[in-house]
């Protein structure tokens, strides 16, 4: 009997702590943990030895600071997740922000949360320049048809990130028809960046504005070419523990802020240049969650 009433103790103080609001959780621990997916430039990246940065990272930065005006001295924990297993990682309470390029969909919903949209983007393709015609003529608006040398053979192979929602639409697309097209999936950009440079695939799909941060570190980016035509609606946003509304609307207030801020076009002309922030700003602007 007394070892059942033990078992009944531990089980009820977990679920006690299972339900415990996410600041109150941040106020025992005194820190709060930052979930971030590492290759995932402008949005999240690392480098060893020091913290994340990002577009992504600096927007869970400025809702920390909000944590902190009600948890005086709040430490910050950075833990790296995978796209396989943040969510999760939320869901566990294992951190409390989970920041990158983060689609949301419904799927999602049923595990975690998410903050308004901090972007808005698209899934298109990465090609070489002798990438075959049928992959420019589907990516580009304005194809230049070019003939396909003898030593670079198309192979038929697509590329794309594991774990990621465009993988699962093209897989899904796929299935539906009869292609000779294959799927191969990486786990991580860079490995799809280089087996595109070593013509191991003829195409790598991932959203447009990670595409435009990879091609620029490629051994030769004047050999590439970036889709400008989107398939896929991906809104980003900064995922959290399901169930905890007031944590939400602290994210949310602090998000629609800084949005409002002086501060917000410059760090978009930071991140993704002084070209592109404009029209950025409009977007996300349109997307916020009025105060």
């Amino acid at each position: 009997m007394r070892r059942f009433l033990l078992l009944n103790l531990v089980l009820w103080l977990s679920a006690v702590a299972a339900g415990a609001a996410t600041l109150d959780t941040i106020a025992q621990r005194g820190s709060v943990r930052i979930g971030f997916i590492a290759d995932e430039a402008p949005f999240s990246s690392s480098k060893p030895g020091a913290d994340p940065k990002g577009y992504a990272i600096d927007l869970c930065g400025k809702i920390a600071d909000a944590i902190e005006g009600q948890v005086p001295q709040l430490k910050r924990e950075y833990i790296e997740k995978t796209l396989a297993n943040g969510f999760d990682a939320v869901k566990n309470g294992d951190v409390d922000l989970l920041c990158g390029a983060v689609t949301v969909n419904l799927k999602r919903r049923e595990i975690v949360d998410f903050s308004q949209p901090i972007f808005l983007t698209g899934a298109t393709a990465l090609l070489r320049k002798d990438s075959p015609n049928y992959l420019q003529t589907l990516f580009l608006e304005k194809p230049t048809i070019r003939a396909v040398s003898d030593h670079v053979a198309s192979t038929r192979i697509i590329g794309v990130r594991a774990s990621t929602t465009t993988g699962t639409t093209l897989r899904d697309a796929l299935a539906t028809q009869v292609s000779k097209t294959k799927l191969a999936d990486f786990p991580t950009h860079e490995d799809g960046l280089a087996a595109l440079e070593s013509h191991k695939i003829d195409a790598y799909i991932a959203d447009q504005v990670l595409l435009t941060s990879l091609a620029k570190r490629a051994r030769d980016p004047s050999a590439l070419e970036i889709g400008d035509r989107l398939f896929t609606h991906e809104p980003y946003a900064i995922a959290m523990r399901r169930d905890d509304s007031d944590f939400r609307l602290l994210a949310d207030r602090t998000l629609t802020a800084f949005y409002l801020s002086e501060e917000f076009l410059p760090m978009l002309e930071n991140y993704f240049g002084s070209e592109a922030a404009p029209m950025l700003h409009t977007q996300i602007i349109m997307e916020h969650v009025p105060d």
